[in-house]
């Protein structure tokens, strides 16, 4: 079995390590909040308030446990400036900019293809309707 093969096994192997890794990652940088950061994030340095405005759907608890997130995960830097009151500064580090072109391209395939993916889904529930009715 090459490299390549034996990767992707472990990748499927729910009692493996990395595959429990990456399945959390995936789940995190994959979520709506960490896509909209990352994102916005792409644009430059941003306060935490700024952050909030750009993304006025997110609630405060769940902006700073994405931002923890992220952080922890190494995608993002936090700089904390002495001042009164503390100036707070999040931004992108390499790791998080290395992303920025994969989720930039994952929101330009959904708008892409929102329309497309709206009728499957009208499609499907029509159909779901139609054999329960039978």
């Amino acid at each position: 079995m090459g490299e390549e093969q034996e990767g992707n096994q472990a990748v499927k192997d729910p009692s493996n390590p990395i595959c429990r890794t990456i399945s959390t990652l995936l789940s995190r940088i994959g979520d709506k909040w960490s896509v909209l950061v990352v994102e916005t994030l792409a644009e430059g340095p941003k306060r935490f308030n700024e952050l909030r405005r750009a993304i006025p759907t997110v609630s405060q608890r769940m902006l700073t446990l994405t931002l923890r997130n992220l952080e922890r995960d190494g995608l993002v830097n936090r700089t904390v400036t002495p001042t009164i009151p503390p100036r707070v500064d999040y931004e992108l580090t390499g790791l998080g900019k290395s992303l920025q072109k994969p989720i930039c391209g994952l929101v330009r395939w959904s708008m892409d293809n929102v329309g497309e993916i709206h009728a499957a889904q009208q499609r499907y529930d029509r159909e779901q309707a139609q054999s329960e009715a039978a």
